[in-house]
């Protein structure tokens, strides 16, 4: 692809912009939606009386069956389990974390059992929790040599919820570390057994472990499969109600937000960007999906599609001069700087302008007008490391690793992602909880490893092609002397430490609350869907319309 394709007049004509100034271009395909979620948006997301009457009582009925099974431990954690697979867990939180803590409060008893799945599971949910449970149960599975027992192997369901628990581990926590060589290498074994019943939930843990993935998605695809077989027809009811409910209540959102982008005309003004809203609307779903979370949705889908817009500025279409005076414009903050830029910057700068004053207006309502100082100040930072990169772009510049990464961890986004997720949770974020986000902490820090590597290692070829800044797999290879593949495998060893440093700052006692903490991790969750094999977002054809379509256009049949 030819890096530079001439702009006659670009979006607007301006003296202020030279008509025969080469433009750099990515030819991102465009929107796959257009307006599809104007078009087909549903008349009202109110629940009418008897569906209303109905989900109450199934809620219910879920919620007796926890408190039923009090004195059945084992039966408990497998309800949670499905309970949390299903994608409703948020209904009963108080409920499960007094089960959870029951079963942690007992914990320290000597555990005869011999049955994997269930230490496995009970090991499992308690982490997931924050419970700072003991690995060293595990040891309990080996034999005489230090190895897992050959006569586990057959047992999979066992292996399959070890698999499952070992995500969840922390730097040192080596039994977890062999008990997933151990339990792939069986596991994969496993999945060719044509009489295998579980050769389907096998293949999906494989590729996607339950801690890895997003909540709408899992619970969508386990549907499928809890159809097949499951006896509780009351919670397999429940999750699908609430499921079909809260789609419509995104469909509804996704609508407004499409209405608001296609008033902008952003696609025209700005052809050269991609025009991906209903992509942000689903990367800000997979942060937060549930009902109370309206408001932080609408402004981060806002938010993550000017960045999406101005990213695409920086790493395509300006100049170096253009893209200095838009920095300082931004870095001021006021509309005095309007009139310095060139056309199509006005229009993005007003735009984004209007964005944050609309926050300003929804944050002053709500008595936390404080928040928009934290949101404002890290969307200038991330301008600031756009700006360096570009530089580099014009200087033909190769940085070191340790000078990469240093400004790409802010430009990945991740950090500007996390502070402004947090300015629509109401009262539940304080400014202590802004300052603590606003000083990098370990867990955001590991995100953005995982949002930056696995961004760079599945784009970089591309974005090399259109004439981007070089990625860190051009910087790692320059200053080692690797392969790519050597540096796709020290990538995905940094990616798996990355994990453990967010399984460990999820561990009790947190510096947050754990909601905060939850957003960090599904940011984290949100990359590992759209990035493990491609760049699902620049490429948006394939896997994200299949999931788009899967969890926000299509109803679970009941």
């Amino acid at each position: 692809m030819d890096m530079y394709v001439q702009v006659s007049s670009g979006p607007f004509p301006s003296q202020n912009v030279m008509p025969e100034l080469p433009r750099r271009t990515a030819n991102f395909h465009p929107s796959v939606w257009n307006y599809h979620f104007l078009e087909h948006a549903p008349v009202h997301a109110k629940i009418d009386a008897g569906t209303e009457e109905q989900f109450k009582q199934l809620k219910e009925q879920v919620r007796g069956m926890l408190v039923a099974a009090a004195d059945k431990p084992s039966e408990q954690l497998n309800l949670i389990n499905d309970i949390q697979r299903l994608g409703v867990s948020y209904h009963f939180e108080n409920e499960i974390d007094a089960v959870l803590q029951q079963v942690f409060d007992i914990a320290h008893e000597p555990d005869h059992t011999d049955d994997l799945y269930t230490v496995a599971l009970r090991f499992r949910l308690l982490r997931q929790q924050g419970y700072q449970v003991p690995c060293g149960v595990f040891e309990n599975f080996k034999d005489k040599e230090g190895k897992f027992k050959d006569s586990l192997v057959t047992d999979v369901r066992g292996m399959l919820s070890l698999s499952e628990a070992t995500p969840l581990r922390v730097r040192g926590e080596d039994v977890l570390a062999e008990a997933l060589k151990f339990t792939t290498a069986h596991l994969e074994f496993a999945m060719t057994q044509e009489s295998n019943p579980l050769a389907a939930q096998v293949a999906r843990a494989l590729k996607r472990p339950i801690r890895k993935c997003l909540t709408r998605v899992e619970a969508r695809h386990n549907f499928s499969i809890y159809d097949k077989d499951y006896q509780n027809k009351v919670l397999l009811s429940f999750a699908k109600l609430d499921f079909n409910l809260l789609q419509k209540m995104h469909q509804k959102e996704v609508s407004n937000i499409t209405r608001w982008w296609k008033d902008l005309n952003f696609a025209e003004k700005l052809p050269f960007a991609r025009d991906r809203v209903v992509e942000c609307y689903f990367w800000v779903l997979g942060a937060y999906f549930e009902p109370q979370y309206e408001l932080g949705r609408r402004i981060m889908t806002k938010v993550i599609a000017m960045v999406s817009v101005v990213d695409d500025i920086y790493d395509v279409y300006g100049t170096l001069e253009e893209l200095t005076v838009l920095t300082e414009a931004i870095q001021r903050w006021d509309t005095d700087a309007l009139d310095q830029l060139p056309e199509y910057m006005k229009f993005y700068y007003q735009s984004l302008l209007d964005v944050y004053n609309e926050i300003e207006e929804e944050m002053a309502g709500e008595g936390r007008s404080y928040c928009v100082h934290y949101a404002k100040a890290a969307m200038k930072r991330l301008i600031r490391v756009y700006f360096d990169e570009a530089k580099w772009f014009h200087e033909g510049c190769i940085p070191t690793m340790e000078e990469y990464m240093q400004v790409a961890l802010v430009s990945c986004g991740y950090i500007m992602l996390a502070t402004t997720s947090f300015v629509g949770m109401g009262d539940l974020v304080t400014k202590e909880s802004f300052d603590w986000v606003s000083n990098e902490p370990l867990i955001l820090r590991a995100s953005s490893i995982i949002c930056r590597l696995m961004d760079d290692i599945v784009g970089h070829e591309f974005e090399q092609e259109t004439g981007h800044v070089v990625s860190a797999v051009e910087c790692y290879m320059k200053q080692h002397g690797t392969s790519k593949e050597e540096v796709y495998a020290e990538f995905h060893k940094q990616v798996t430490n990355a994990w453990k440093d967010v399984n460990q700052e999820c561990l009790c006692p947190t510096a947050v609350p754990m909601p905060l903490l939850t957003r960090v991790v599904n940011l984290a969750r949100v990359v590992n869907q759209l990035f493990k094999n491609e760049d699902g977002y620049t490429n948006s054809k394939g896997l994200l319309k299949e999931l788009i379509t899967f969890v926000i256009i299509d109803p679970v049949p009941m």
